[in-house]
């Protein structure tokens, strides 16, 4: 990393962005985690700039997307949480930065936006290859089919976003 920020962050970034309505988005408590503030700072700084965050930046789960989401959670203590968390998509992690202010979220958003576009990259290059895999299977003929269905498997372990989805 050129950031002179340790891998294990990356890691820990790509471990915490969640598929949720269709969106690549990262929690209000995992982002003050990340930031080194507490939720409650987070959140504070958010509702003073609310403007800076439309809907396409960050949105409120519903209770029953929050309930799935504990219920997906094992590892998670979500504590005496009394309402359900935020969820910020990329544009709203980059928006972030103008409100924490701090050295630390600083570099730690600068990773976290490197971690998206990682990601959207790696998706886009497994579906270029999907594609041009189906179209060499409809020109070449039966012998090839053994040869598809390896590629088909491997395929099927590329890294996934995160176990937690929800719907």
């Amino acid at each position: 990393m050129t950031s002179g920020i340790p891998a294990m962050l990356a890691k820990r970034i790509e471990a915490r962005i969640l598929a949720i309505r269709g969106e690549r988005v990262m929690l209000d408590a995992d982002l003050a985690e990340l930031y080194g503030v507490a939720t409650k700072v987070l959140v504070q700084a958010v509702k003073r700039n609310a403007n800076r965050f439309p809907l396409d930046f960050m949105f409120q789960l519903t209770l029953e997307e929050f309930a799935n989401l504990r219920s997906q959670s094992v590892t998670s203590s979500w504590g005496g949480r009394r309402y359900p968390p935020y969820a910020f998509t990329e544009q709203g992690v980059a928006m972030l930065s103008s409100v924490l202010n701090s050295a630390k979220a600083i570099r730690v958003n600068v990773e976290i936006i490197r971690t998206f576009v990682r990601l959207r990259r790696l998706l886009v290059s497994h579906e270029g290859l999907a594609r041009k895999l189906a179209e060499l299977e409809t020109r070449c003929d039966a012998q090839f089919q053994a040869v598809f269905e390896a590629i088909r498997q491997l395929m099927a372990h590329r890294p996934k976003l995160s176990a937690l989805t929800v719907s």
